[in-house]
């Protein structure tokens, strides 16, 4: 398979690329910066530089992307943001570089990724969380972060609604993770998460498209 990884210098995108790797397929990964780019190359992977916050990412990742075509795209760059426990209004640059990470980046890369899938049985990703469900809200805490996944799963949605019978699209939870976003009290371990999420993106087919699932392939509410 051919794999398109976009946020992959850390956590569960390097993860990714890792996994995908040691199973033979041919990956092409992002990072923002050298010491980034270097751990995907040490790896074998073909590492493309970009930041999905630069307002010509999308020129930039359709320029290296080339003739490539791609059957899973996992779309990964996030920030959580400020640690807030109420309703403690974000600062404006806090605000925006959230919201230009988590949300405003996909609707970037989207266009050039859709331009460059396989032409049979595509399956493109978001990495989404459990805390953007508007439907299982039971909190407050880190409402930026929620409010920027909740409007991602949005953005998916579109997607998966412009590209029916091209490419099943999904939203993925991926549990709560011990990386360096979920902290060392997480539940799940890198290597778990990111194995359950690539058996749930390699049984996808067309009636999944457009759906919001966990990392064991459980629906999620949007």
């Amino acid at each position: 398979m051919n794999v398109l990884v976009i946020g992959a210098s850390r956590g569960i995108g390097l993860e990714f690329v890792r996994q995908y790797r040691a199973a033979g397929d041919a990956v092409s990964a992002t990072a923002r910066d050298d010491a980034g780019l270097e751990r995907l190359r040490a790896i074998g992977a073909a590492a493309l530089r970009l930041d999905v916050t630069a307002d010509d990412c999308a020129a930039a990742l359709a320029a290296q992307l080339g003739d490539a075509a791609f059957d899973i795209v996992v779309v990964n760059a996030g920030v959580y943001g400020p640690k807030t426990d109420g309703l403690q209004a974000p600062a404006a640059d806090e605000f925006d570089r959230v919201m230009h990470t988590n949300v405003l980046g996909p609707m970037r890369v989207l266009a050039p990724v859709a331009g460059a899938l396989a032409r049979t049985g595509a399956r493109i990703a978001v990495m989404s969380s459990r805390m953007g469900s508007i439907g299982l809200r039971a909190g407050a805490n880190g409402w930026l972060y929620r409010a920027s996944k909740a409007a991602l799963n949005s953005v998916l949605k579109d997607a998966s609604t412009a590209l029916a019978g091209r490419a099943t699209c999904v939203a993925l939870h991926p549990g709560w993770v011990r990386t360096d976003m979920g902290g060392a009290q997480a539940d799940l371990d890198v290597e778990r998460s990111v194995a359950d999420l690539r058996r749930v993106l390699a049984r996808l087919g067309p009636g999944d498209n457009g759906r919001f699932l966990d990392h064991d392939g459980t629906e999620i509410a949007w």
